[in-house]
C-alpha cells in the first residue's frame, strides 16, 4: 500500500513540505508530494559542493590530502566545535569531512574559493543536476558574510536534493563511496533519524535556519531495503519542530517495510 504523504506530513505537523521517497531497488516504488515552490536549501546545499569537491578531484585538480589554509573572509559561526578556523591549515578531506559531518558554514565557504562557485556549479550541472546553484557564501548568524562575488541565493531544490542522494548511492557520481562514508557519521541524528529502529541507518544531511528546516538521505532499514528520503519544510530550526520529523518517520516506516 502506498503512503498518503500528505496525510502523514499533515499528521506530523510538518505543513505543505516537500517530500520525496524512493525505493533503491530495481523497479521499486517511488513516492513525492510537491508543489514545485521554491525553498531555501540551507545547508542541504552541501551534499552538491562535496560531489563537486569529488569531481575536483577525479578531474586532478585536486587531491584529499591538498591543504588548504583558511581565508579570514569565509569566517563565520557554526553550530558545533570546529577546528576549521582562519589560518588553519586542512586538508580537502578534512574540510570535506566538517562540511558533511558537523554542517560546518567555514569550510563550505572555503570550497566556494578553492572550486570556484561557477566552476563548481558548472561540474554538478555537467553529472545531471541542473537545478543546483552555488551563488552566495553561508552564514551562519547576522550581520550576513561579506560575500562580493555573490550572484543571488543558492538553489537546491527537494526534487534534486532526491536524485542526488540516490546517485550517491547507486555510484553514479565521482567518489560516491566515501561520500557515503562522511554522511553516514553526521552529528545531526535530530530529525528523521528519531523516528528509526535499531538495526537502521541514514547516512544524510540536515539543513536549518530560522526560516526552514530540511533532512534527507540514504536510508537502510533493518531488513536491508533502501530508500532514499527527502523532507524540506518552511518550519523555523527548534526542538519542537525535529520531533515533528520524528514522527513523520515513524509514521513512514512501516510502508517502507511492507513496500
Amino acid at each position: 500500500m502506498s503512503p498518503d504523504l500528505a496525510s502523514l506530513a499533515d499528521a506530523a505537523g510538518l505543513g505543505n513540505a516537500p517530500i520525496y521517497v524512493h525505493s533503491l531497488a530495481p523497479g521499486g516504488p517511488a513516492w513525492s508530494r510537491d508543489d514545485g515552490r521554491t525553498i531555501y536549501p540551507a545547508s542541504m546545499l552541501k551534499v552538491p559542493l562535496a560531489v563537486a569537491v569529488c569531481q575536483a578531484i577525479v578531474d586532478g585538480r585536486l587531491r584529499w590530502d591538498t591543504p588548504v589554509t583558511i581565508d579570514p573572509r569565509n569566517a563565520t559561526s557554526n553550530d558545533a566545535p570546529s577546528p576549521i578556523v582562519p589560518g588553519y591549515t586542512a586538508t580537502v578531506e578534512e574540510l570535506t569531512t566538517y562540511m558533511l559531518q558537523r554542517s560546518d558554514n567555514v569550510a563550505t565557504n572555503q570550497f566556494y574559493d578553492v572550486l570556484g562557485r561557477g566552476q563548481a556549479t558548472q561540474d554538478v550541472h555537467a553529472l545531471g543536476f541542473g537545478a543546483t546553484f552555488f551563488r552566495r557564501k553561508l552564514t551562519g548568524a547576522m550581520p550576513r558574510i561579506v560575500d562580493p562575488e555573490t550572484t543571488g541565493i543558492n538553489d537546491f531544490p527537494a526534487r534534486e536534493a532526491a536524485a542526488v542522494f540516490a546517485a550517491v548511492a547507486e555510484d553514479r557520481v565521482p567518489l560516491a563511496a566515501d561520500l557515503r562514508r562522511i554522511l553516514a557519521t553526521s552529528w545531526w541524528d535530530v530529525k528523521l533519524s528519531r523516528g528509526l529502529e535499531p538495526g537502521d541507518a541514514f547516512a544524510h544531511k540536515t539543513g536549518d535556519t530560522d526560516e526552514v528546516c530540511h533532512d534527507g538521505g540514504i536510508l537502510t532499514l533493518a531488513d536491508s531495503s533502501r530508500w532514499v528520503v527527502v523532507v524540506y519544510t518552511e518550519l523555523p530550526s527548534s526542538e519542537e519542530n525535529d520531533l515533528r520529523f520524528g514522527a513523520f518517520m515513524r509514521a513512514l516506516r512501516p510502508y517502507l517495510l511492507a513496500a
